[in-house]
């Protein structure tokens, strides 16, 4: 068993050392911001950024990851390299959470072979292995500790000491866990909500109200407690009650264009559609033959579009005047077709955030279709491209498989509901459609997906050994 864990771990270690090698991300926009934030904080004193030249106060990202790295360049200096390894770490960390995860969902006869199987499953993962590690640590853990509670299956414990019985509650400690996790990024309480919807359905009838009171009190509670010195340190250095970092990341007083998102979110839900529109937007022209016919009731929309867009493309800014008549196209398009808006395209942007190959960090163009076409012109980068998607899918069958497994098992519901929830949020309210939004779900999935693995090895006459399996958490180191 020792080797077992041992062997996996090193996979695992040794796939994410080759990401670092081989595709180190340390020279994009968002790594250098994130990097120049925690130097400011660790050597001046100021979570901030240089605005008009001066060094200034903002509250445009969440600390948690700034304090990350100004605690590796305590010791390193700015070191990318070190903040990757630390990420490895982190990652591998996270598998062992996840293979808990997996055991708790499992029968006692299958729980060895159920952590085993999350276990070689999370090591090997290439879309977690190549992501930020420290949000999808926390995710797992607050899981993990959700399971301790009413929303998974209870496990006989040690008694506690009444002195130590409040800080041993669960729901708090799990409401604290998501509060740091809403450190790194602000979206992390969509779990909570997934907890609050299972609870709520579960304990629906009047006499089990005061519980779901009692819990929803304990994970409020726990989650405000590492938000509060975020939120004080706003109050003192920007004069504002804020809790999470502002939704678009603007910076004090920088115009946000609303309207012109709520535009393309009542037609855009291809990835590719996000690079030749929305990401161009303040910074690049762009072209209204890159928008698709999608876009466009009727000809007289599409001429009007044209319009805003040339106006656009003189000055390379989107102005409140311009923003606002994008809006009162999104409302026209809304108002003629509602189930477009609010259904139709929420539901094809869901697809994109799961089915769409997810190589976005690597060197490859995801471009599949027309597929002779890219088969000529660059068979190396299709292989690549179509090998991500079929090892996505393949996930994703797993997990729908171990779904099916454990049905009767408590836990079930929790994963499912936070992947719905994640899911629907980032389908309707995101800008674009990144397949990113949904890798933090990947505890949950690769935690189902390994419930076939358990119960096609625990099936085998040689593997059979029914007693192992509720003393496997004393036989891991």
């Amino acid at each position: 068993m020792r080797v077992h864990v041992v062997f996996a771990a090193l996979t695992g270690l040794a796939l994410r050392l080759f990401f670092i090698l081989r595709f180190p991300m340390t020279t994009s926009d968002d790594s250098q911001f994130y990097i120049e934030l925690a130097w400011n904080w660790l050597k001046k004193g100021v979570y901030g950024f240089p605005v008009n030249g001066q060094l200034t106060p903002l509250d445009m990202r969440m600390p948690g990851y700034p304090a990350f790295l100004a605690a590796i360049f305590t010791f390193t200096a700015i070191s990318p390299r070190a903040v990757m390894l630390a990420q490895a770490a982190v990652d591998l960390a996270c598998c062992f959470l996840i293979a808990r995860i997996a055991e708790r969902l499992a029968p006692s006869g299958q729980a060895r072979r159920a952590f085993l199987a999350a276990l070689w499953l999370a090591a090997l993962c290439p879309f977690t292995a190549n992501y930020s590690a420290v949000v999808l640590f926390f995710t797992a853990l607050a899981i993990l500790v959700l399971l301790e509670t009413d929303l998974g299956p209870r496990l006989a414990a040690a008694p506690v000491p009444a002195r130590y019985r409040s800080f041993s509650n669960p729901w708090l400690l799990a409401g604290i866990v998501v509060g740091f996790g809403t450190l790194v990024r602000p979206d992390t309480p969509l779990l909570l909500v997934a907890a609050a919807i299972v609870l709520g359905l579960k304990w629906l009838r009047p006499h089990d109200w005061p519980k779901l009171f009692r819990a929803s009190a304990f994970l409020g509670l726990g989650l405000l407690m590492p938000l509060l010195p975020w939120a004080a340190r706003n109050w003192r250095a920007l004069h504002k009650v804020q809790f999470l970092a502002p939704r678009y990341g603007q910076l004090p007083g920088e115009f946000v264009p609303v309207g012109f998102n709520d535009w393309t979110n009542t037609w855009l839900w291809r990835f590719r559609d996000a690079y030749t529109v929305t990401w161009k937007l303040n910074d690049e022209e762009i072209s209204p033959d890159d928008i698709p016919p999608s876009a466009f009731d009727t000809p007289a929309q599409r001429e009007r579009v044209g319009k805003l867009f040339e106006q656009y493309n003189d000055t390379l800014t989107v102005d409140p005047e311009l923003d606002g008549q994008f809006r009162e196209i999104a409302e026209e398009r809304t108002r003629r077709h509602p189930l477009r808006t609010w259904v139709e395209i929420p539901f094809l942007r869901a697809l994109t955030l799961w089915f769409t190959p997810r190589v976005e960090l690597l060197p490859v163009s995801g471009h599949i279709f027309p597929l002779y076409k890219e088969w000529d012109e660059d068979r190396p980068d299709l292989v690549a491209t179509l090998s991500f998607a079929l090892l996505n899918a393949v996930y994703i069958v797993l997990a729908l498989g171990g779904l099916w497994l454990a049905r009767r098992r408590p836990g079930w519901a929790l994963l499912v509901a936070f992947i719905l929830v994640r899911t629907a949020f980032f389908s309707r309210f995101a800008e674009a459609p990144e397949p990113r939004y949904v890798i933090e779900c990947f505890p949950a999935l690769i935690a189902l997906a390994a419930q076939p693995f358990a119960r096609v090895l625990s099936s085998l006459p040689q593997a059979r050994d029914e007693s192992s399996g509720g003393k496997f958490a004393e036989s891991v180191p």
